[in-house]
């Protein structure tokens, strides 16, 4: 994938608080949806952590409503950026005093389910991890794995191995996600791609 597609440049973002406030946004909706709402918390907030906690709950509701499930999405939002701001927002830190137990912590935050705890790992608290979101699991079924039904049939069969650098697991999704973007919509699309004779098999 990279060979044919180059670097992903994932995650398009300034800051990592801006990461965080996306990995929330893009749940259950796409990416054209996210992004308006990304705009308006720009606008009203550069995406720093004190203008987000500031927001009156309307104000982050409203920027939220593009997305769409606005008042679970602002609740996320305002609990995850509550729990890091105990913390003074150093991911360094909070990597450090959690260690292996990160994932379980990050899980426990109200709108953090699995997909967005592992976007979170590797994104902003740069622990390489595979995300197992729906565009891998598709490409992964086209490629012969069966029986991929949710988030952890695939998360509990493959994982990264210990040769995956931080930057090479933020490529390896980008590259997954901007390869389905092309090839998934509709996916006999997939056809045409340079994947489209290769098998993957998972032990």
């Amino acid at each position: 994938m990279h060979q044919n597609m180059g670097p992903s440049g994932w995650w398009p973002a300034e800051s990592k608080e801006e990461i965080i406030v996306d990995a929330i946004l893009i749940q259950n909706t796409n990416w054209q949806n996210a992004d308006h709402a990304r705009l308006l918390f720009k606008n009203q907030t550069d995406f720093k952590p004190s203008s987000i906690l500031a927001m009156t709950n309307e104000e982050r509701q409203n920027a939220v409503r593009p997305a769409g499930f606005f008042r679970n999405k602002s609740k996320a939002i305002y609990n995850i950026f509550s729990w890091l701001d105990k913390y003074n927002f150093d991911y360094s830190a909070i990597k450090s005093i959690f260690g292996t137990d990160l994932r379980h912590h990050l899980l426990q935050l109200h709108g953090v389910g699995e997909e967005t705890a592992d976007v979170l790992l590797t994104y902003v608290f740069e622990v390489p991890t595979f995300i197992s979101d729906k565009y891998a699991r598709t490409l992964f079924t086209l490629l012969g794995v069966q029986n991929l039904t949710d988030y952890r049939s695939l998360a509990k069969r493959y994982q990264l191995n210990n040769d995956f650098t931080i930057e090479m697991a933020k490529d390896f999704h980008g590259l997954i996600d901007e390869f389905g973007k092309v090839y998934f919509h509709p996916q006999t699309k997939f056809n045409k791609s340079f994947l489209a004779h290769d098998e993957l098999i998972l032990k």
